[in-house]
């Protein structure tokens, strides 16, 4: 049995996706440099992990109510509270930030008696303070794993495509776009930024660079058979022979995040947002940033022998069947 929407989706698309590259690009250009702006001028939103703060590692009496437990820590004015919990279901993590001049009067332990209030039986097994020279220190690590990550990514494509530079380049640059939008729009909604955060951008680069390779796979299958037609005649033809594939994958991925999107409550949002995001504008770069590239950097297909194969009309002199 079919799901009607699957089995009513069009099989043949005629798009003219190259049309439209120039507008796309300048679209690209204006959304970077808006992202610099609003890093420049807003900056993230960062969380307890980056920006310090403290942490309370405690036991509860029975298994902890995480959310009533969050909702406790900001009634008592911690912000930023983050509640986790590890090893068994007694076991707590909680990370907040204290203003300063909370801090400066012994806020930590003001908290830690409302807690005591809250919870009878609650047990805190140890209190730290988290210093903005150790969050820095890991906020720097988690953009280096990025950069290792783009890095380990454009060994994998020239390793796959060894016959262009191209191909690797255009792939590197989609997914830095991809990862520099996603950044950016979590500092305009000022949504805040964890480790969680980094996460959730390691499986943007992953999701974005497996979307690249499969439309490169495409066009280099397209490459060897129509060897004599224009470059961007053969872009449109892949994307459009992909774009099913490309709908249904990319609704997938999103509807399952879509519950815990909405659902998913505070903790869950930051991480999930920024994958759905990252989803979205890595499906749009693949299309409009990786191949562009390619269109304008072209491709090697100096092969005296290569047959003419009829794309619509190709052969004789004939101009080519026009796209919608």
């Amino acid at each position: 049995m079919h799901w009607p929407l699957i089995k009513n989706l069009p099989t043949e698309f005629h798009f003219r996706f190259t049309k439209y590259a120039p507008v796309a690009a300048i679209i690209s250009g204006l959304a970077i440099i808006a992202t610099v702006v609003v890093l420049f001028t807003h900056g993230l939103n960062l969380g307890t992990d980056f920006a310090g703060g403290n942490v309370l590692e405690v036991e509860t009496p029975a298994a902890a109510d995480l959310g009533m437990l969050r909702a406790r820590m900001t009634d008592f004015g911690a912000e930023d509270a983050s509640v986790q919990a590890f090893g068994s279901p007694r076991d707590v993590i909680i990370k907040f930030k204290l203003s300063e001049q909370q801090q400066n009067n012994d806020g930590v332990e003001a908290v830690k008696s409302k807690l005591a209030a809250a919870v009878p039986g609650i047990t805190f097994k140890r209190t730290e303070v988290v210093g903005p020279k150790v969050s820095g220190e890991l906020l720097r690590s988690g953009f280096l794993a990025l950069g290792a990550a783009l890095l380990l990514m454009l060994v994998y494509i020239w390793i796959r495509f060894p016959s262009g530079l191209q191909f690797g380049s255009g792939a590197v640059i989609a997914v830095l776009h991809d990862v520099a939008l996603t950044v950016g729009m979590m500092a305009f909604l000022q949504i805040e930024f964890t480790m969680t955060s980094i996460a959730a951008l390691l499986t943007v680069i992953g999701y974005s660079m497996n979307e690249k390779v499969i439309t490169f796979d495409r066009l280099r299958e397209n490459l060897r058979k129509f060897k004599k037609t224009p470059l961007a005649d053969i872009i449109n033809l892949s994307e459009n022979e992909r774009l099913s594939r490309t709908i249904i994958t990319g609704s997938t991925a999103v509807l399952a995040l879509a519950g815990m999107l909405f659902l998913g409550g505070p903790a869950l949002f930051p991480l999930v947002f920024a994958m759905v995001f990252g989803i979205l504008i890595g499906t749009y770069s693949s299309i409009y940033v990786a191949l562009p590239i390619i269109l304008i950097w072209g491709v090697n297909r100096n092969d005296p022998d290569a047959e003419i194969v009829d794309l619509g009309g190709f052969k004789d002199g004939k101009k080519p069947k026009q796209m919608p």
